[in-house]
């Protein structure tokens, strides 16, 4: 691995930072802080995706245990937001640098200028030496616009900034090829370059009781990071200099490294794969699921067979087969008011639209990428 500097995601759950009561403790935000100083100091770019808010806040909200119900977590997540970000400040400034705060939500990844705008506010802090720290906006964001978990936002948001590598510290210590809670003869697999059906199968369910992600959420996760290009790992948080040798590659954990002549997602492709939300359906034949596919071709407006739900030019599509399967997603030159008009032309009419209804390169096939179910 290059010892060049490097963009660097790390992404820390909040039960690598709250203490067995609740709290955040201060002792495992210093060992986070100081490692990430280390790599400051060695003129690396450092962004953290931070969980803890809710963890944070809810014994100052009153609550005995972390709260159930989304109004009490958001309440909780206001007041512990405000002291998470307090204790890092406090922490970075006195290794003489500065951290900042970022609040998202996922319709601000789905709207492509908000996207773009996120993007470029960050490349400026990164660039002039800030540390970025990035956690949902959990006080406001509604259940249906949730990432769903911190592992999800970390990836896609390595891919909004072209990060280098995604760390993601954890109470596990890596990937195993069975479930190592249920069977003792479980293997920590180093390095993985695919994520297989059998892979997913050993992810099971979420591990623990204080956070929202468990290894399924995690290899969504690296699905993302993987399908953009970004090298990542996973690995135990409370280890010793987890993160540096991370970076270095001599940490004990999983690594998950894109094959070489894989095909990485450029940023118009991420958006479209991860981000978008898509509006509405467009069903083809099977000679153009092989024409867009297989040939590689722009799809034309003779190749639409039908069309689903209501949505404007510039809107990102499913696209479907005859058969109900989901080729992928696409972004549509033309509203679905006129993608219907389109259906009941002949050939010679069709001529006169100039533009294809979705162009190759605004289109994301499932094959071309192993898509996180619901993301």
């Amino acid at each position: 691995m290059s010892h060049d500097r490097k963009r660097v995601v790390i992404k820390i759950g909040s039960s690598s930072l709250t203490s067995m009561h609740g709290e955040v403790s201060r002792r495992k935000l210093e060992k986070l802080v100081d490692e990430v100083v280390q790599l400051k100091d060695d003129g690396h770019e450092v962004l953290l995706v931070s969980s803890g808010a809710v963890a944070a806040g809810y014994r100052k909200l009153g609550c005995l245990e972390r709260p159930s119900t989304l109004p009490e977590k958001q309440a909780a997540a206001s007041i512990g937001q405000g002291l998470l970000m307090e204790s890092y400040s406090d922490l970075f400034l006195s290794h003489g640098y500065m951290g900042s705060q970022i609040l998202i939500t996922r319709s601000d990844f789905s709207d492509e200028d908000r996207y773009n705008n996120a993007r470029n506010t960050i490349n400026v802090l990164l660039e002039r030496g800030i540390i970025p720290i990035v956690n949902e906006n959990d006080t406001i964001t509604i259940d249906r616009l949730k990432f769903g978990d911190n592992d999800t936002l970390s990836a896609k948001v390595a891919g909004l900034v072209d990060a280098d590598q995604l760390i993601i510290l954890s109470d596990i210590d890596g990937l195993y090829d069975a479930d190592p809670r249920k069977n003792e003869d479980a293997q920590l697999l180093n390095k993985v370059h695919e994520i297989t059906p059998e892979i997913e199968a050993a992810a099971g369910d979420p591990g623990s009781a204080v956070g929202t992600g468990g290894m399924k959420s995690k290899i969504d996760a690296f699905k993302i990071s993987m399908a953009s290009g970004i090298s990542s790992f996973l690995g135990k948080a409370n280890t010793p200099n987890i993160v540096y040798d991370a970076v270095y590659g001599n940490a004990t954990g999983t690594y998950f490294e894109t094959a070489t002549d894989a095909e990485n997602l450029d940023q118009k492709k991420q958006w479209i794969a991860f981000n978008s939300g898509p509006e509405g359906e467009v069903i083809i034949d099977h000679r153009a699921k092989e024409s867009i596919v297989e040939m590689k071709k722009s799809l034309l407006p003779m190749n639409i067979h039908h069309v689903k739900g209501r949505f404007e030019e510039g809107a990102v599509v499913r696209i479907h087969d005859l058969d109900g399967d989901e080729i992928g997603l696409g972004v549509v030159n033309y509203s679905s008011e006129e993608m219907k008009e389109m259906i009941s032309l002949t050939e010679p009419e069709l001529e006169s639209y100039e533009k294809a209804a979705i162009e190759r390169k605004d289109f994301v096939c499932h094959l071309e990428v192993a898509m996180p179910v619901g993301v």
